[in-house]
């Protein structure tokens, strides 16, 4: 019986199976956040880990390749994401790797929150590494299996590694072939397994590698999984010198989860669409920024973490203005400017108030410190935005005597962008000003100056100026990684 159709799998990290040692790494670079890691820093912290026993020496001349390839897995599993920035790679920590280092002494707390960050990682990962036929949440569709009871609540290190790990898409339709065929597969003797993954050996032995080696271990490191370690079925070659074991190992999820994971599949199917990596209407950060800022609200509840409502609501910013779009009963225009008059009320020297209605503008604003006001409009379709009413900003502007307008929008046509030439007028994506605000809550800043959005804006009229205060953001609280 033949199951497999191309060559083509899942790239799993397999740097480290070690939850603490990630923690370890997350913790130390955490620290260094607001300025620069050093050769001699990174050098510190390799010996740091070697202390602790998670790190040991392989190659004496390449030391930093190790703390690299320790950043690298902070990024894989959602702890932040690296941009470089003059020249610089900077690490920015996820709204979950900051919740998951302020709760690092809770194991239960942690177990919730790194569960959680494997439901938002899709492939294609912003960090690389799978081809990009896969679009897909992978760990969705794993934890998903382990909720099947025609499995008996259980998955195989072969099942895994011949049929999981090959699935380009999540659907209903091909969810069910799946299971079907891990069904049949259960019922082959050991023989015919060990002839379908001897057949293209140098392809199943690095499935195999990754999946029982590095991740199942890091999830039962992580209490996510149980793992129930089972006879070798045979050998496989792993290039010239080394063999791996095929086992009949196999994994079940923490019951402790199996509630949280049942809301996590209804909130967030296993069957939603990644967004795209190349999606030709908005720049490649932006979406980065928002793979990274799953923050799921159940998730607050499930841990009993109080006062973060509103950095929720913050980092949903870019979905509530979809909604706004969207709106057909008036809700949803309520709730986003709600939001963004209380975003913007974060600045400690900006006032403002939401007026919206026919001929007037969204949220009228008043920069305290230099005594200007300013005006701020949301703006989106279905789709994207594909044009601006200069004149009607204008009218809307001068009716409360603003010196500029901002336009907030998630993505648009690269045309807009003439619509606003010699105007005082400029765009901010939305996942850019929730970035920014979110980084100054989690950063503990008392009092967000307004000041430095000012002067981006007026060095800028009729210009997009996310990347401008995305990297104004980075420089602030983002660390050096390499």
């Amino acid at each position: 019986m033949t199951y497999r159709i191309n060559k083509d799998k899942w790239i799993l990290y397999r740097h480290t199976n070690n939850l603490d040692i990630i923690s370890a790494v997350a913790a130390n670079l955490k620290k260094y956040s607001n300025c620069s890691i050093s050769k001699e820093d990174k050098l510190n912290l390799l010996k740091k880990l070697k202390e602790l026993n998670y790190y040991k020496e392989r190659n004496p001349e390449l030391p930093l390749d190790a703390i690299n390839h320790r950043i690298n897995t902070l990024a894989y599993y959602m702890f932040g994401y690296k941009q470089k920035i003059d020249g610089k790679n900077r690490f920015l920590f996820s709204p979950l790797g900051n919740l998951f280092l302020k709760h690092l002494g809770d194991s239960k707390k942690t177990m919730f929150i790194f569960f959680t960050m494997l439901w938002a990682m899709q492939f294609n990962h912003p960090h690389g590494g799978s081809d990009e036929k896969f679009k897909l949440y992978p760990f969705r569709l794993i934890f998903k299996l382990l909720m099947d009871k025609r499995l008996n609540y259980q998955l195989f290190v072969p099942e895994v590694a011949y049929l999981l790990v090959f699935i380009e898409k999540s659907t209903e339709q091909t969810y069910e072939r799946l299971v079907k065929k891990i069904l049949e597969m259960r019922d082959l003797s050991e023989e015919d397994i060990i002839k379908m993954f001897k057949k293209e050996e140098h392809v199943f032995v690095n499935a195999v590698y990754e999946w029982d080696y590095y991740v199942s271990e890091l999830l039962e490191n992580a209490s996510i999984i149980t793992k129930e370690r089972g006879e070798i079925i045979c050998e496989l070659r792993h290039g010239t010198n080394t063999t791996r074991y095929l086992k009949k190992t196999s994994i079940r999820l923490n019951p402790e989860l199996s509630d949280y994971c049942s809301d996590l599949l209804k909130l967030y199917p296993f069957d939603k669409l990644p967004l795209e990596l190349n999606d030709e209407s908005r720049l490649s950060i932006d979406v980065t920024k928002e793979v990274y800022s799953f923050y799921p609200e159940i998730l607050l509840e499930k841990i009993g973490e109080t006062g973060e409502e509103f950095n929720v609501k913050l980092l949903e910013l870019p979905k509530l203005i979809e909604l706004y779009s969207n709106n057909e009963n008036g809700e949803e225009d309520s709730l986003f400017e709600d939001v963004l008059e209380e975003g913007f009320n974060m600045f400690y020297n900006v006032r403002a108030k939401r007026i919206s209605g026919a001929g007037n503008t969204d949220i009228e604003c008043i920069y305290i410190t230099l005594k200007k006001k300013f005006v701020v409009e949301a703006k989106s379709t279905k789709n994207k935005l594909s044009s601006i009413n200069s004149g009607r900003l204008k009218r809307h502007r001068e009716k409360v005597g603003g010196k500029y307008t901002i336009v907030i929008t998630p993505r648009y046509v690269p045309a807009v962008k003439y619509d606003i030439v010699s105007t005082p007028i400029v765009i901010i994506t939305a996942s850019t000003i929730a970035e920014f605000l979110y980084n100054n809550i989690v950063n503990n800043v008392k009092e967000i100056d307004y000041g430095d959005i000012d002067k981006i804006v007026c060095a800028n009229f009729g210009k997009d100026i996310s990347q401008l205060v995305s990297e104004m953001t980075i420089r602030k609280f983002a660390s050096i990684s390499n």
